[in-house]
This record gives structure tokens, C-alpha cells and sequence, in this order.
């Protein structure tokens, strides 16, 4: 960093940035998100998350590929920065801002609308109380910030484990008064109900609930031995999206009929009401609040942290750069904290209009950002191979192949966005920002 006064503090320990990635990866997007990709796909909506899943992973490869040569950037936007440049570091960093900090009031309002059933205050207020609750929570230390997310994520891990060992039992027959029900994967329109182009459409809605595990190679530069700890996130996160995802999906289209879920509702708790499991709705609203105060934390955490970078390299008001004596970017989490009051407010008085536009403009940005990712790992990869350097900590599989094979897959789904009418708008949307923030870039260098 730019001055050993403004050093980050190394509190993390290798259990926090393991739960870390775990709670960016499993979300409301799995919880309620994942009723719309079932109604859409069917039971074949396993392929979608497997085939997501294994986009994020070879991301996540290549990033951990880069990191582990730098582990203490603090970003790993700033790996594009190296490889591609100021103007790509800039436009990386900026987009990773504004993405997280609209996915702060969006969380802000999920867990306001879960908590109103139970008290009686407006949503907009309890928002309010929840994004200060959890900027206290942030500015306290990155220690406490580290124990927050360690166990919201070890909550939402054991209630994951918790419905794969229900649900199992119940397809398997033993739970079951009419026996094994694995049937129900091929009885109502066969397993790709909709075909198999909607799979492949399907990959484009459910790769966004995916995103997130990047986070912990943010919070590895804050750990005590960064490389160490960003090798053991990679070899275990496909372990993660396999058990998580693809296995609860495949229990839940199994357990019962899909066509009986409704999209925006939990198929979580509908499936566990089919299998007649008293307070199925009131457990699983307390897991997904659970799931929501996760993101909120650490998309207040990140924010801060990019923020904080993105200042240090001069591409931020300088006076971002500071900590408090607890060693923590203060200035830059009230900054996110405060760009997350004005999109809940906005929320409230322009919720067609302004919030709109903010939640579309950020829907394709990680896409964008993974992309990137992708194309600084192989330039990164050659310049390396043409140095002589053969010693890598960790390499990316069968390269140049599989890296090649990523790009591919990320512009597929951007093109299979451009022809889903529900996407279309969002990947517009993004393009507005990215054109924006290399406006910027080139305003900025110049």
C-alpha cells in the first residue's frame, strides 16, 4: 500500500477466508433466486448450475493463478492492472465497486422484506437499520468483520447439509410413504422439459447467483499467509458449487414435481413442506435473512477494500487512503455505506425508474470483469513462457486450452443474454457502464 501508516492489518485467519468463500458463493440466488431457473429449465436446470459452476471455477483457477505470484495486492482487479495496464486496472476496479455497491441495498431491502413479516416498521427503515448495523459492524475491525461472515456462512452451510440429508432420505425411500421418488426427474415433460437450448439459456440467468467467491482473494491480502490461503480456496471451491448447488437442486426437482414450484418463492421451503417438515416457511425465511445479512457484510467489506485500492493508485481521491488505528479504511466503508443509503433511497422514491436502472446497469459487470480476468492470465501466462520462468505456485489446467475455452463460454452467455428478453436490458444496461467507466479511464490517463 501506499504508506506503512495506511497498511491493512493481516487479521484474517485461513478459516475466515475459507467461510469467506463460501458466503459468496451461496446467497439468495440459491435460496429463492434458483424457483425461477427451475420453472424456466426444469430438472435439467442441474446442468445449468454444473456447466456455471465450471465457468466460475476456471475463473477462479486463473485468478488464483495470478494472485498467488502477487497475494498481497488487496484486489484482484488490480492483477489486470499489472498484466493490462492502468486504464484496464481502473475500469476493472471501478466496475467491481459498483457492482457490490448495489448489491448492498439490494440485500439491505431482501432482509428488510423478511424481517417486516416479523416487525412491525417500514421496510425502507429497517433497510436503514441493517446497512448501519453492519458498517458498525465493518468499522469495528477486520477481525470482526471476518467472525460476522464466518458464521453467518457456517449457518447457511449447515442448513444446506442439513436439507441434503432430509431430502436425501426422502428420494432414497426411507422418509418417503410412496417409496423412491427419483421419478419425478423424468414424470412431467421428461428431464429438459424445455429442451436443451433452454440449459444452455438457463447457464446465462443462473452464472450471476454463482459469482462472488472472488471476495476471498480480496480478503487473502489480509490474511496471515495470502498465497497459502488463495491456493486452498481454488482447489476446494468446486467441492462447494457441486455440493451446494447442483446436489440441492437435483434433491429438490427429485423430492417432488417441478412443475409445483412457483418462481420468487423458496423451493427450499417448498420442498421441505412437501415433505411435511413442521415450520418449513418460518426455518427457511430465517435461513435466507441469514443468506442476505452474509452478502450485505461482505459486500460492504469489499466495496471498501476496492475503494481503498483504487485511491492508493491514485485513481480515487487520495484522502481514501487512510485507516483508522484499528487498521481499517473507515473513509472508504462510510463511502460505501453512503452510496448504499442513496440507492435505498432511491428505492423508495424512484423504484421504477432510478433503482431500476442502478440494479441492470450492474448486471452484466462481472461478466465483463471475469473476461478480463481471463485475457490478463494468458498474457500474464506468455509473458512468463517467453521470460523462461516455469515456476508457478499454481497453474491454470491444461493451458492455454481451458483459459481459451472460459473466454468462449463468457461470450456465449453474453450473446445468449442479448436474445433472452429479461436479460437483454440488463446486458445494455452494463454496456452503458462499461462505456462509461472507459470514458472515464481515458478522461483520467489523458
Amino acid at each position: 500500500m501506499a504508506a506503512h501508516d495506511n497498511q491493512l492489518q493481516a487479521a484474517l485467519k485461513s478459516r475466515h477466508v475459507s467461510m469467506i468463500a463460501i458466503g459468496g458463493i451461496i446467497g439468495a440466488g440459491l435460496f429463492v433466486g434458483s424457483s425461477s431457473s427451475i420453472a424456466q429449465v426444469g430438472p435439467a436446470v442441474v446442468m445449468s448450475y454444473g456447466l456455471a459452476g465450471l465457468v466460475v471455477l476456471m475463473v477462479m483457477r486463473m485468478m488464483a493463478e495470478m494472485a498467488a505470484l502477487r497475494p498481497g495486492l488487496g484486489a484482484f482487479t488490480e492483477l489486470v492492472r499489472e498484466v493490462l495496464g492502468p486504464r484496464a486496472g481502473f475500469v476493472c476496479g471501478w466496475l467491481y465497486w459498483y457492482f457490490w455497491v448495489i448489491v448492498v441495498p439490494i440485500e439491505a431491502i431482501a432482509g428488510a422484506k423478511i424481517l417486516h413479516i416479523w416487525i412491525d416498521a417500514p421496510v425502507w427503515a429497517i433497510g436503514v437499520a441493517l446497512l448501519g448495523m453492519l458498517t458498525g459492524v465493518n468499522l469495528m475491525s477486520t477481525r470482526s468483520y471476518g467472525e460476522f461472515e464466518y458464521w453467518f456462512s457456517l449457518m447457511k452451510v449447515l442448513a444446506i447439509v442439513s436439507f441434503i440429508a432430509i431430502a436425501g432420505v426422502w428420494v432414497f425411500g426411507i422418509t418417503s410413504p410412496t417409496g423412491p421418488t427419483w421419478s419425478n426427474l423424468n414424470a412431467y415433460g421428461g428431464f429438459a422439459p424445455h429442451g436443451w437450448g433452454a440449459v444452455l439459456a438457463g447457464t446465462a440467468s443462473v452464472i450471476f447467483a454463482l459469482t462472488g467467491a472472488e471476495i476471498a482473494t480480496v480478503a487473502a491480502a489480509e490474511s496471515h499467509e495470502p498465497a497459502r490461503t488463495i491456493a486452498r480456496i481454488t482447489s476446494s471451491v468446486a467441492a462447494r458449487i457441486i455440493l451446494f448447488y447442483v446436489l440441492s437442486l437435483l434433491l429438490i426437482v427429485a423430492v417432488m414435481p417441478w412443475t409445483s414450484i412457483v418462481p420468487g418463492t423458496s423451493p427450499f421451503a417448498i420442498a421441505l413442506g412437501h415433505m411435511a417438515i413442521p415450520h418449513a416457511e418460518f426455518v427457511m425465511n430465517l435461513v435466507v435473512l441469514v443468506a442476505v445479512l452474509s452478502c450485505l457484510n461482505s459486500g460492504m467489506y469489499v466495496t471498501s477494500r476496492v475503494l481503498f485500492v483504487l485511491a492508493d493508485k491514485g485513481d480515487a481521491p487520495a484522502w481514501l487512503v487512510a485507516v483508522n488505528r484499528r487498521k481499517v479504511p473507515a473513509r472508504a466503508i462510510l463511502i460505501a455505506s453512503l452510496f448504499g443509503y442513496l440507492a435505498l433511497a432511491a428505492s423508495v422514491i424512484s423504484p421504477e425508474l432510478v433503482f431500476s436502472f442502478l440494479v441492470n446497469a450492474s448486471g452484466a459487470l462481472m461478466l465483463f470483469i471475469y473476461f478480463t480476468v481471463g485475457v490478463a492470465q494468458i498474457v500474464q501466462r506468455r509473458r512468463i513462457e517467453a521470460e523462461g520462468r516455469e515456476t508457478l505456485p499454481i497453474r491454470m489446467w491444461l493451458f492455454p486450452y481451458l483459459s481459451y475455452a472460459t473466454l468462449g463460454a463468457i461470450l456465449s452467455i453474453l450473446v445468449a443474454m442479448m436474445f433472452a428478453p429479461a436479460r437483454r436490458v440488463e446486458l445494455i444496461s452494463s454496456l452503458i457502464t462499461l462505456g462509461v467507466a472507459m470514458g472515464a479511464a481515458w478522461w483520467r490517463r489523458r
